[in-house]
């Protein structure tokens, strides 16, 4: 990285300067405008149709966009596939892969006295790997790679990205700033969706292919991720506690027994193990409400895909002003109160999608009116909350263990609706399943001593909890 840091200096408190830790902050919402597009254009729309119809394509089917039943096999790394479980395979992988990485990547940022580098180089990981996706042309292969690159090293910069929310915002502050940050990169992730959208759909009129239009919404992708992280890390300073070496670099063996020592010693801090808890279940039952909405939509309520994704771009906008407004109410409120506000608002939502009629477009959006609202919110402030509990010196690994948690926490939700799905034939029922992992999940939430937690954890307990 050839921009100017400042020397790193020790200790990883906040700036004491208003100003300082303002412009530190504007950096950092500019990270989560950055990385959004990945996810909100890249996974959500874009990757899954793509690396599907590549493999339909080399297994020999006749029609590339649904090849459904019949012999249609790819064979990664020997492995037996049909070619449309190629998309959720390596999906799979990348979270097991996080699983195993992450921690080690928490324990070397925590150690090093440079974590503006770390960022830097897993941001511009990734980004490259998705821009590259545009010289992948029709090896099926050498796009999994890329896709199964971008996504592990996402993960991987959001536990160092999120680490260090303690170290530019005071205990007062952090609601607000998540909550900023998370309205920002609905923002960016929707006004580059929308580019995206515009461009394959009017592929033909521009002279381009549908295939080589995903492809540039993908090098287009790469390049804003990588640029705007590097506007990001400008304003931001490195700092180290003492836990960072005080010479040579840390081993990937020492970084990982300090993890294995913190992870044991979190039986120490049980307030935070049990937030831990209650955040896997009712962040698992939002990203199974999201990821189940378009098959929801379209096998259910026979919504079709011009809808659909008119549906998420809006969702992308609204969700802005919803994270903005559930932050507001954790200012009134205090933040542990408000999520479980939006926890409740999830209970009344899936009840409703329960009972939606079919072939109502008009209703369905305004049920993504509903999930836009709270969709942001109930993340950001359990983001805020969970870097009140955090001992000092250890943000990256915690945030590793809270990344780890978000990306594994899609296990349980989706063998629900597998059952679900199974038992009943449609989505309906397992739609409305999710509403025991708000129940549940806001009930461990509830339970969570959020001021003993943050004393024992040695932090400053904030005024509004």
């Amino acid at each position: 990285m050839t921009s100017a840091a400042p020397t790193p200096a020790p200790g990883n408190a906040p700036s004491p300067d208003p100003a300082q830790r303002k412009r530190e902050q504007r950096g950092w919402y500019l990270y989560d405008w950055a990385n959004q597009v990945f996810i909100t254009s890249v996974v959500t729309v874009l990757i899954g149709p793509y690396l599907s119809g590549l493999a339909c394509a080399a297994a020999g089917a006749p029609d590339t966009t649904v090849c459904t039943g019949g012999p249609y096999y790819v064979y990664p790394l020997g492995i037996k596939l049909h070619a449309n479980a190629l998309y959720p395979a390596v999906t799979t992988t990348a979270i097991l892969l996080q699983i195993l990485l992450l921690p080690a990547v928490g324990a070397l940022a925590d150690r090093s006295r440079h974590k503006k580098r770390w960022l830097f180089w897993l941001a511009f990981t990734g980004s490259v790997a998705v821009s590259a996706l545009y010289l992948a042309g029709d090896r099926w292969l050498l796009a999994s790679a890329l896709f199964l690159v971008a996504n592990v090293v996402y993960g991987a910069s959001l536990a160092v990205f999120n680490s260090f929310l303690p170290e530019i915002a005071t205990p007062d502050e952090r609601d607000r700033v998540s909550s900023t940050g998370w309205a920002l990169a609905y923002l960016g992730g929707a006004t580059m969706l929308a580019a995206h959208l515009a461009l394959v759909l009017m592929a033909d009129d521009l002279g381009v292919g549908q295939a080589d239009a995903v492809r540039i919404a993908f090098a287009s992708a790469g390049v804003w991720w990588a640029g705007f992280t590097v506007l990001a890390l400008r304003p931001l300073r490195n700092r180290y506690t003492d836990l960072a070496l005080t010479a040579g670099r840390p081993t990937a063996k020492l970084t990982v027994l300090q993890f294995a020592h913190t992870v044991k010693g979190m039986r120490h801090h049980p307030q935070t193990l049990l937030f831990l808890l209650a955040f896997i279940l009712f962040n698992d039952g939002i990203q199974a409400a999201v990821r189940y909405a378009a098959p929801f939509a379209t096998q259910d309520l026979g919504i079709g895909q011009e809808v659909m994704m008119g549906t998420i771009l809006m969702i992308q906008f609204v969700a802005f002003g919803g994270a903005l407004l559930v932050g507001a109410l954790a200012r009134v409120t205090g933040p542990k109160n408000a999520v479980l506000a939006t926890l409740a608002v999830w209970c009344v939502l899936v009840t409703l999608g329960y009972l939606l009629p079919a072939g109502e477009p008009v209703l369905f959006m305004a049920l993504g009116v509903g999930i836009a609202l709270v969709l942001g919110g109930s993340q950001a402030l359990a983001r805020a909350l969970f870097s009140q509990l955090i001992p000092s010196g250890r943000e990256a690994e915690y945030f590793a263990v809270y990344q780890i948690s978000d990306r594994g926490s899609t296990f349980l939700g989706s063998l629900a609706v597998t059952v679900a799905v199974t038992l009943t034939g449609g989505y309906r029922v397992a739609i409305f399943s999710l509403i025991a992992f708000f129940i549940i999940g806001g009930f461990l939430l509830w339970k969570t001593d959020f001021r003993k937690g943050i004393r024992d954890a040695g932090n400053e307990v904030p005024e509004r909890l």
